[in-house]
């Protein structure tokens, strides 16, 4: 009486269990009895519902009486029929009915088909098109027959999803289904290794103090280090865990590699991360070695979706090491660095060549090429000219967003090939228009604007040498000296590109909109950081 009143009393639905478990537990118990009770508690659940068909008890209490295997199923579908018919959008009832289809043994198929009559019915049906992304999502992943590849049913999907779209660019429930087609074209299942440092092919130059002639090598580089040590830092495209002395294997003369220690850079000390780092060892004498690191070519890594690395990678580089060099007059002083604009100096033509010789290796292209088939190509540019004219046509705010998400996937995915983003400033401009049109979503806007901006920064070597400055070090000697890369006055809400930033050790940030740091922990080879005149809430990205 009181459910029927009341269908949200939950503390009355497991005291209705208690009692029930009590009665199937009687010695007298018998088959007869048992479905007789449980069918009264069908009755039960399904007048609760009438009352409020979207009460979580009540449909909790339905699959907990189902579960105990004394009822038939065969009628629990029409009867979500009945209240699908009702509220086609519920979506304790579309739980529900996933739940009464893996107990039928239903085929996702049936199931996919379902999804489509009731999205024709209404457009509008989000729980719908929710369904039909996790009924696509097994099927892709048991690469069930007629979904072995995305390649055939992903066109398709986008196919169907610019009838929804098309009829009512007001409706947000296709631009949701949208926004996960978008992910399963670009996102590969299998983790690919982005960058490294120090980067395949590269000569690292350690110094023992400040007095060296950097002249012969590149500022990407040249390290100063007094640990007897340097970071090998390796950043994956998503995060992932098992790195480790058997997945990673490091070839050199100095060092052994089961004494590595491989450790997962994130702030929340998680055993899973984007980025890696080990720290290696090297005498202290002058040394010239060749150091060959080997990724993946054990299996172990795997990613937080548990695929396995499967590209494996070899990154190569040259170590010269130059020991620190003291006379009697020598006096050890601590250096103070001050960031002041007549401290700076713009690279010169030589540095100008070290910097752009040395660009290309601080991304990793190997590998990339299996993750940019044609099809993904091609359904990103016929998504970018089917919504630059749904834009033509009507100002949407979300049709907007989508574009320009469309477009820097499309740049993200052409990148390794062409080597500069083609569509940055129409991604900046849009970003830019909706920061106006919706001052509801100004933030997240802005800092979608600031990683875009920093991809746009870090995308050319042209760019990057706008931003970078040779400190005019009192106390250094160096013809080379470390590059300065001046990110400030840039209105940069949110950072990003960390990938390409690796190199990094002199960092000026000053005088942006920051309000967190987070990310600059893969950062491990930086010495000297500016966040003056900024907004920042915490400073714990910094403690790794």
């Amino acid at each position: 009486k009181l459910l029927e009143i009341n269908p949200e009393s939950y503390t009355a639905w497991n005291y209705r269990k208690l009692a029930v478990e009590h009665y199937l537990n009687l010695p007298d118990c018998n088959p007869d009895s048992i479905k007789s009770v449980l069918d009264d508690e069908l009755r039960v659940v399904e007048n609760a519902l009438r009352q409020n068909f979207k009460s979580y008890g009540a449909w909790h209490h339905r699959k907990w009486v189902l579960s105990k295997g004394n009822s038939s199923i065969d009628n629990e579908l029409r009867l979500l029929d009945k209240f699908q018919k009702a509220d086609s959008r519920n979506f304790h009832a579309w739980n529900y009915r996933r739940f009464i289809a893996e107990s039928m043994k239903r085929s996702k198929q049936d199931e996919l088909k379902y999804t489509e009559d009731m999205i024709y019915t209404n457009f509008s049906n989000y729980s719908a098109w929710h369904n039909r992304s996790v009924l696509l999502s097994a099927l892709f992943e048991k690469k069930a027959e007629g979904f072995l590849s995305k390649e055939k049913v992903l066109p398709e999907e986008y196919e169907f999803i610019h009838q929804a779209i098309f009829t009512d660019p007001d409706d947000q429930s296709g631009w949701f289904y949208h926004l996960w087609l978008l992910d399963q074209t670009v996102t590969t299942d299998s983790p690919l290794l982005a960058s490294s440092w120090p980067g395949h092919g590269s000569d690292v130059l350690l110094v023992g103090d400040r007095r060296y002639n950097g002249s012969a090598f590149s500022p990407f580089s040249a390290l100063h280090s007094d640990s007897g040590s340097f970071p090998i830092v390796l950043y994956f495209n998503q995060p992932v865990g098992g790195v480790n002395s058997s997945t990673v294997t490091v070839e050199c003369g100095f060092n052994k590699n089961e004494d590595l220690l491989w450790k997962p850079l994130s702030a929340s000390n998680s055993q899973t991360a984007r980025v890696w780092v080990a720290h290696l060892k090297v005498p202290s004498s002058d040394l010239h070695s060749t150091v060959e690191v080997s990724v993946g070519h054990t299996k172990g890594i795997i990613s937080t979706r548990g695929f396995e690395y499967s590209h494996p990678s070899m990154l190569s580089f040259k170590v010269h090491v130059q020991p620190m060099e003291r006379d009697s007059s020598q006096v050890s002083v601590a250096e103070s660095i001050s960031l002041r604009e007549e401290n700076f100096k713009v690279y010169g033509k030589q540095s100008e060549e070290s910097i752009i010789d040395s660009f290309d290796q601080l991304i990793i292209k190997n590998g990339h090429e299996t993750t940019a088939s044609n099809w993904r190509f091609e359904a990103l540019a016929k998504e970018i000219e089917c919504f630059r004219e749904l834009l033509s046509l009507v100002d949407c705010k979300i049709g907007k967003l989508t574009l320009a998400r469309l477009l820097k996937a499309y740049d993200a995915m052409s990148y390794p090939f062409a080597n500069k983003l083609v569509h940055s400033e129409e991604v900046l401009e849009l970003y830019s228009d909706l920061m106006k049109l919706d001052p509801t979503h100004y933030q997240f806007y802005k800092d979608e604007r600031s990683i875009v901006l920093l991809q746009k920064v870090t995308s050319s070597k042209e760019s990057l040498l706008q931003h970078c400055f040779q400190y005019r070090d009192s106390v250094s000697s160096a013809i080379g000296g470390p590059i300065c890369l001046r990110l400030n006055n840039l209105s940069l809400s949110r950072m990003g590109a960390f990938e390409k930033l690796l190199w990094v050790q002199m960092l000026d940030l000053s005088h942006n909109e920051l309000q967190s740091i987070e990310g600059l922990e893969v950062m491990q080879l930086l010495s000297c950081l500016s966040l003056r005149n900024n907004k920042l809430r915490s400073l714990t990205a910094l403690e790794p």
